[in-house]
């Protein structure tokens, strides 16, 4: 996906990512690092995807700056501290994304029971736990077809997730680009 991210949208999204940061829901990394590192899960949602649910938003990172980039897209956001999600929640409202931006305070380990048969085209993670771990609580959450998302580190080939408790969920590695593993449901 080709990313477009005016120096007026970069200014607001540091300026959001900035609040989240200073009461401690990110790291002391520069924002615009943030931000760079964010447009890597940008650039590797799939050409027609119209759903995106981030896991573990915490203080925004990717989500706000994958909905800021794809207007096209509604975006869940997913945070089991209230803290978290009522601050995503303001920032949605500040970011001016809330008619397509939803906040929703929760275990992810909870979701297919609260949005019974709910799916998503993309599921993003930063860093939710083991690739078994991760496997299993969000590809009920992915329809087929739909990919998974998530922080590698750095010279990562994604050797991690070919492994047969990930793929017996139905997950399979495609590629890792922009420091983003790409992950496709395929049953």
């Amino acid at each position: 996906m080709e990313v477009v991210l005016s120096a007026d949208s970069r200014r607001r999204l540091n300026d959001a990512l900035g609040e989240a940061q200073r009461i401690g829901m990110l790291g002391q990394e520069s924002l615009d690092s943030v931000v760079d590192r964010s447009l890597g899960f940008v650039k590797s949602i799939p050409v027609g995807t119209l759903d995106v649910i981030d896991v573990g938003s915490g203080g925004g990172d990717p989500g706000l700056v994958i909905a800021v980039c794809c207007p096209e897209l509604a975006v869940t956001l997913v945070d089991r501290r209230a803290k978290r999600t009522d601050l995503l929640s303001r920032l949605v409202g500040r970011l001016g994304l809330s008619d397509r931006v939803e906040v929703i305070e929760a275990d992810v380990a909870l979701l297919p029971r609260r949005y019974p048969g709910r799916r998503w085209d993309v599921v993003t993670s930063r860093g939710f736990g083991s690739p078994a771990y991760t496997a299993a609580h969000v590809s009920v959450l992915l329809r087929n077809g739909g990919s998974l998302l998530v922080s590698e580190p750095p010279a990562s080939e994604g050797d991690r997730w070919g492994v047969a408790p990930v793929e017996s969920l139905g997950l399979f590695i495609e590629t890792v680009e922009h420091g983003v593993a790409r992950l496709v449901k395929k049953f």
